[in-house]
């Protein structure tokens, strides 16, 4: 194999570093995954530094040439400046991390949100080469966008655009959230919000399957019990599903956009996927020309790419040093 350039993606997650070699073309040439440290943005480069030196060491690269780093990180990011300003609201301590990797390594370096990663991503090599103007959902563990308009994406003043998950669905929620407020959707339709869902309604369903494993219970096996006809499960998938359509349909409002992309590991489960379908209206979603769609991207593999794409600087993101 010869291939004279690459550059090398960091995908830094809640629960695990991805650090990989990526081609101009988007194909992983490697990769290796490390347990991250979230406890706060110190920590968590500590061992993003130390999981790149085994990278460098143990696995080595392919390409005669890595032309940059890019890197996708959990929070808030000043990609202009190449800073990472804070993991999450309270855990607030600005790191220069692009300087601090083009010391270590000589290479220009690029940061950006994680999901603005899977959006450039997207953009580069998934539903964004039909289209410039599309939303990228992520449902994961948590809940957030990625708003192309006109090919390019919008991150805001403070870049903090694309947090939708703290949008307000219910009003008459006592269900509390971190950002202050109550009844957001990331509470009732992300991984974590299912999970919590099940949680708060289970003392209601002793009969539930749910209640056998509640110490090790995931909003994986939520989305499975709902298949298999859990009554509980399927109220919380079922309420789930239509407040998700009713974001998607909002969002279409604002931007106009061709395509809404969904990604993340929940939108994955058919049976969801589809009751997220059953409950978009027609009217609503017409100028969706391209649909409601999932990602062509490896789930897994999308934010190490993303991190990649802007380390290429293919987009307008990444604080370059």
């Amino acid at each position: 194999m010869n291939i004279q350039e690459s550059v090398i993606g960091i995908d830094l997650g809640g629960t695990k570093i991805l650090i990989g070699e990526v081609t101009k073309g988007g194909e992983i040439l490697g990769a290796k995954s490390y347990a991250s440290n979230t406890e706060n943005q110190t920590k968590a480069v500590e061992v993003l530094l130390n999981a790149l030196d085994d990278y460098t060491q143990n696995i080595g690269f392919i390409a005669e040439k890595q032309v940059g780093i890019g890197v996708g990180l959990v929070g808030r990011v000043d990609y202009k400046s190449g800073i990472w300003l804070e993991i999450e609201p309270g855990k607030t301590n600005p790191i220069p991390l692009a300087e601090i990797l083009n010391v270590k390594t000589g290479l220009s370096v690029s940061l950006g949100n994680d999901v603005v990663c899977a959006t450039m991503a997207e953009k580069q090599f998934g539903w964004g080469r039909e289209t410039n103007d599309f939303i990228y959902l992520n449902v994961g563990t948590g809940l957030a966008a990625g708003f192309v308009v006109e090919g390019r994406i919008t991150q805001g003043g403070h870049f903090n655009a694309g947090e939708i998950g703290h949008t307000v669905i219910d009003i008459h929620s006592d269900i509390a959230c971190g950002c202050g407020r109550r009844g957001c959707i990331e509470r009732l339709a992300s991984g974590l919000g299912i999970k919590e869902e099940a949680l708060r309604h289970l003392k209601d369903y002793p009969k539930s399957v749910l209640a056998k494993n509640q110490a090790k219970l995931t909003g994986k096996m939520v989305l499975h019990a709902a298949e298999e006809k859990d009554e509980l499960s399927g109220k919380i998938i079922d309420n789930a599903a239509l407040q998700l359509a009713n974001l998607i349909m909002n969002m279409v409002r604002t931007t106009d956009p061709e395509c809404v992309i969904l990604g993340g590991g929940v939108t994955r489960n058919e049976h969801f996927f589809q009751k997220i379908l059953d409950n978009l209206q027609s009217n609503t979603i017409r100028f969706v020309t391209k649909g409601v769609v999932r990602s062509k991207l490896e789930k897994d593999k999308v934010g190490l790419i993303g991190a990649a794409v802007i380390g290429m600087n293919l987009g307008n993101e990444g604080g370059k040093e």
